[in-house]
């Protein structure tokens, strides 16, 4: 099979478009001019990044007959996905989700399939993540249709997993002690350049399946990596090793200091112990890309980073929260509803920007250090905490991460609902409207906290932290009310 029979503007199926590198790339097919359908179990979370050419529709990869329709009519499909933020058995959810995939392209007439993986070399000692990767590579390419096959090392990028690791732990340990796995060996890929394999894969003229293994120029550890971090930042760092510091352990640790979570952690600890260094030079010679080396890499990260814009992050996507709870079969008490309302001498407009900000570094307007202390708590129970911050200071979209929330519903300057993906006896949401004054003189601010019970269980826990939750809620609309009344003062 090659490019002939592809078509010279090939129809893009593209899954992963609420992850680090599937959102990223969907920019790069947007500007490219590529018709381009999105698959993902929530599409609303989507579209407010779409262009005219490219439409969301809703598939899930645990569901073969929802896939068949989604990619019907296409010529090139995505595969982005991992499962690494789920919990359980992982490496069965993936493979499952491959046979899936593999099956609905061949059913829907695809035509090539771009998969995104691991490098490593094949050993006996491979990770459990690593080898789920393989795995995944080989069902793809049982369905007939012809796979490429990237495999790549640590992708360096603001906003990416292994970068964020690397950050936080320069920035916040003047001290740090370091596991065996800080000095295995790596041939990490700046993200613009792993985009720019994924992008050019779609036309690129070869027979069959190929696997390329890509890296960028430098061969290092990931205690090379955070010294040249430090080094570019002007910060001095010791590293002390220790012989043995396990999986579970190290994870831990990441979860206290860094903005990953135990569960996520603990999987990319495992895949460290692995060398992952390009050992095939095929992709040299099958690509005019020549990749940059580490330190401009992480420089080019950190530009972006001091921009305070990060175009996608690890944690957009669900999986980063865990599967995707199904609440089908629960019966739920009573809704539980605390609404208060403030008017504010504001335009709507001007009342809405505090809300907007909302999260992340600007905090929750009272009483923050509540917040870390029951983040805190979530992460010791296996939750994601408050590290994941925000994507955008001062912008929101449907799917964004906030701290341990996800936005579900938002209109500018009006409306957001936040979606809770803490560790909790029940459901919860908490929403902002914003409505002009009756007398037609400033902006009237709503806040709903919402609770949906599980049990007796779900009901205790309301009504044991209430008192808090008073406190807190009431001090967080007058804290927004007043950043709305300086707004318009000043």
């Amino acid at each position: 099979m090659d490019i002939t029979a592809i078509g010279d503007n090939p129809r893009i199926c593209l899954t992963g478009a609420t992850g680090y590198v599937g959102g990223r790339l969907l920019g790069i097919l947007q500007r490219d001019g590529y018709r381009v359908r999105c698959v993902a179990r929530r599409p609303e979370n989507l579209r407010s990044r779409l262009s005219e050419s490219t439409e969301a529709v809703r598939g899930d990869l645990l569901d073969r007959a929802s896939l068949v329709k989604a990619m019907r009519g296409l010529d090139v499909a995505f595969y982005l996905v991992h499962s690494m933020g789920s919990s359980g058995d992982f490496a069965e959810e993936e493979r499952q989700c491959a046979r899936n995939f593999a099956e609905a392209a061949r059913e829907a007439g695809i035509r090539r399939i771009v998969y995104l993986g691991g490098l490593g070399a094949d050993a006996p000692d491979a990770s459990n993540h690593l080898n789920s990767r393989r795995q995944v590579g080989d069902i793809l390419r049982e369905s007939g249709v012809p796979v490429i096959e990237f495999r790549a090392s640590v992708v360096i990028g603001s906003g990416g997993v292994s970068f964020e690791m690397v950050r936080a732990l320069v920035e916040r340990l003047p001290v740090m002690i370091t596991p065996r796995w800080v000095e295995v060996a790596a041939q990490p890929i700046a993200i613009n350049d792993l985009l720019e394999y994924l992008r050019r894969a779609i036309k690129l003229p070869v027979h069959g399946h190929r696997v390329f293994e890509i890296g960028g120029a430098d061969v290092v550890s990931y205690g090379e990596l955070m010294r040249e971090y430090a080094r570019l930042r002007g910060l001095r760092r010791a590293m002390l090793p220790v012989p043995v510091l396990t999986p579970r352990l190290s994870s831990l640790w990441l979860g206290l200091v860094t903005p990953l979570y135990a569960r996520v952690g603990r999987k990319l600890i495992d895949s460290l112990r692995n060398a992952s260094v390009v050992r095939d030079p095929a992709a040299f010679d099958a690509f005019p890309i020549r990749p940059i080396g580490v330190r401009d890499a992480i420089a080019a990260a950190m530009r972006n980073e001091d921009q305070q814009v990060a175009e996608t992050r690890w944690s957009d996507a669900l999986s980063s929260s865990g599967k995707a709870r199904s609440w089908g079969g629960v019966r739920f008490g009573t809704r539980l509803v605390d609404g208060r309302s403030v008017v504010v001498s504001a335009s709507p407009q001007e009342a809405f920007a505090p809300i907007r900000r909302i999260g992340g570094d600007t905090g929750w307007y009272f009483g923050n250090w509540l917040w870390r202390v029951r983040g805190f708590i979530d992460l010791l129970v296996g939750g994601v905490g408050v590290r994941r911050g925000r994507r955008d200071p001062s912008d929101l979209a449907v799917g964004d991460a906030v701290d341990w929330w996800r936005v579900e519903k938002y209109e500018p300057n009006r409306t957001v609902r936040f979606c809770a993906e803490m560790k909790l006896p029940g459901r919860a949401w908490l929403q902002f409207e914003v409505t002009p004054a009756e007398d037609g003189h400033g902006a009237v601010i709503h806040q709903t906290a919402e609770f949906d019970p599980v049990g007796l269980v779900g009901l205790a826990y309301w009504y044991l932290v209430w008192p808090v939750h008073a406190a807190v809620f009431r001090g967080m609309i007058r804290g927004i009310a007043k950043a709305a009344r300086q707004s318009n003062e000043g």
